[in-house]
């Protein structure tokens, strides 16, 4: 797959973007779900974080198994056969298409993100179950108007899509900004379409600041936590599906989920657009 993925000019640059010096969010995610993508600094900027939060363990299990959670409540419960998965970590790059294509193989996805090593990883795993389609679109979080078109080629907007925000507004520091984009993303959808989000919290664990200024100082690419309050006016134009915007271990827990004895300070919420 890499051969291959190399042969394209446009995606050799990519790669030689990849920094391996600095800590990267998706490759750090990858660390901490036990993958083998990462560099020496994910590593140690893991080891930092840990020192500040022992509870930064727990965020990407917990976060992997609420994804997991609401991918099924949108395909089984929700009747979405669309999904937009916007910013998917190395770690979870794959488990959206998977997911939902078991319950029912008719679905479509698209993976969205400007990581080159998170759009190698999705490259890999094109692989559709018959009458789905998977597809990759290559642009930032930040730039709907960018995404949407590539998009279209695979999902069909006059139709509901449910879209994935998998701690990725985490990385869009500005309030204004992060509602911004939700704003444009949710116009793109019609009515009985779904957002699945989910969002470190800035007022469930106090060591979390700690972890959070620590990332901050290593990485050029910031981090903010926000509090239920900041999350709930996000949200505020959809329907929340029961449970509502409560930490992600709490949000329809299933009997595989990992355990890890406390609330996890992340936030997990699926809306829905009326």
């Amino acid at each position: 797959m890499a051969d291959i993925w190399l042969h394209d000019s446009t995606r050799l640059a990519k790669a030689a973007l990849i920094d391996t010096t600095a800590p990267n969010s998706a490759r750090v995610a990858d660390y901490l779900a036990g993958g083998r993508d990462n560099f020496e600094a994910d590593r140690m900027a893991v080891r930092s974080l840990v020192a500040a939060s022992p509870v930064v363990r727990t965020v990407v299990p917990a976060m992997r198994a609420f994804h997991r959670r609401a991918v099924r409540y949108l395909v089984a419960e929700a009747g979405i056969r669309q999904f937009l998965d916007i910013g998917p970590s190395v770690a979870m790059t794959g488990d959206t298409h998977k997911v939902a294509q078991s319950l029912a193989p008719e679905c479509r996805v698209v993976y969205a993100d400007s990581d080159p090593m998170v759009l190698a990883h999705a490259r890999a795993l094109l692989t559709s179950a018959p009458g789905g389609a998977v597809a990759v679109v290559d642009a930032h979080v930040t730039d709907p108007p960018a995404m949407l078109p590539g998009a279209a080629e695979t999902l069909d907007f006059g139709r509901p899509v449910a879209i994935l925000l998998t701690a990725t507004l985490g990385y869009v520091v500005r309030d204004a900004a992060a509602a911004g984009i939700l704003l444009s993303l949710t116009g793109a959808v019609p009515a009985g379409s779904h957002v699945a989000l989910c969002h470190q919290a800035s007022d469930l664990d106090p060591a979390m600041a700690a972890a959070a200024r620590r990332w901050n100082a290593m990485s050029p690419r910031q981090v903010t936590h926000r509090s239920r309050a900041q999350l709930t006016g996000l949200l505020g134009g959809l329907g929340l599906v029961p449970p509502g915007l409560v930490s992600v271990t709490d949000w329809r827990p299933a009997p595989d989920d990992p355990r890890f004895g406390r609330p996890v300070p992340v936030y997990g919420a699926v809306g829905r657009k009326p």
